[in-house]
C-alpha cells in the first residue's frame, strides 16, 4: 500500500478481482472504516463502521451516536459536522484549539482533516471574518481517528476554530453543513435531506446550512430548525453563545 493509501504496483490485481475494500482508521483508536472503492455487484464508496474489540471487529450499528458518546457539552472549540461517507450520513465531532505562537510562522496542525484545506479555512477566517490567526497556532482534530475528505465539513471546522479563538462555546443542539468559498460564502452540498434526518436522530434541534441549499429542500424534518446563512460570518454569529 502506498503513502496515499492505494494498492502499490501494477493495477492487474484490481482489474482481476470483483471487489476492492480498504480498511481505514487510526491504529490508536478503536473504530475502523471498511471502504469499498471497487464493487461490480453494488455501489462504490460505501462504508461500514466497525469497532476493534478483544475478539476482533464488530459492526457499529449507530456510528454517529458512538462518535459523539464522549462529547463535552458547552466546550469551546467543539462543533458537530454532518458528513457523508458514500451514502451514509455521519455526525462527527471536530475540535479546534488556538494558542499564541512562539514561532515566526504560526503552526497549523490537522489530524483527520486535509492540511491544505485547513490553510484555506484559516485564511478565509482571517481575511473575510477578521479573526486574527496570524499570531496563533491552530490545531484541528477529528474525534474517533476518522479522515474527513469532503468539503461539507468546512463550516464545522471554521466555526470550531472561531469558537476556540473567542473562547465561546457553540450551542449544544446545533450541527453544521456547508462548503466555504474563498469569499467567505457558504455553498450548497449534496444529499442535504439525508444529512438532516441523521441529525434529528441524534437529538439535534438546529442545523446551520447554506441559504442557497435551503431553498432547494423538498422537505424538512419536523423537529429540526434550519438556519440558513449566506456567509461564514453570519454562521459564526448565530453559532456562538453570547457572553
Amino acid at each position: 500500500v502506498t503513502k496515499e493509501g492505494t494498492i502499490a504496483g501494477p493495477r492487474v490485481l484490481e482489474h482481476i478481482v470483483d471487489t476492492v475494500l480498504y480498511l481505514e482508521g487510526d491504529p490508536f483508536h478503536r473504530y475502523r472504516l471498511l471502504r469499498s472503492v471497487k464493487n461490480r455487484f453494488g455501489a462504490t464508496s460505501e462504508v461500514g463502521v466497525f469497532e476493534m474489540v478483544e475478539k476482533g471487529m464488530v459492526e457499529v450499528p449507530n456510528p454517529s451516536e458512538a462518535f459523539l458518546a464522549e462529547r463535552q457539552i458547552n466546550s469551546a472549540g467543539s462543533a458537530i459536522a454532518v458528513t457523508l461517507e458514500g451514502t451514509r450520513p455521519l455526525l462527527i465531532e471536530i475540535q479546534a484549539l488556538a494558542s499564541p505562537t512562539t514561532f515566526s510562522n504560526p503552526r497549523r496542525t490537522a489530524n483527520g482533516v486535509d492540511y491544505n484545506r485547513l490553510l484555506l479555512l484559516t485564511a478565509v477566517l482571517t481575511r473575510r471574518v477578521h479573526i486574527p490567526l496570524h499570531e496563533k497556532d491552530v490545531f484541528v482534530n477529528v474525534i474517533g481517528g476518522l479522515q474527513i475528505k469532503e468539503p461539507a465539513a468546512d463550516l464545522a471546522i471554521a466555526v470550531s476554530i472561531a469558537s476556540g479563538v473567542k473562547d465561546r462555546p457553540i450551542h449544544a443542539d446545533m450541527a453544521f453543513v456547508g462548503e466555504i468559498g474563498l469569499s467567505g460564502e457558504l455553498r450548497a452540498v449534496s444529499q442535504l435531506e439525508s444529512r438532516l434526518k441523521e441529525a434529528v436522530k441524534l437529538g439535534f434541534k438546529r442545523c446551520v446550512v447554506p441559504r442557497s441549499a435551503q431553498r432547494h429542500l423538498t422537505s424538512t424534518p419536523e423537529d429540526l430548525t434550519l438556519i440558513g446563512c449566506r456567509t461564514l460570518a453570519e454562521a459564526i454569529d448565530v453559532a456562538l453563545l453570547k457572553k
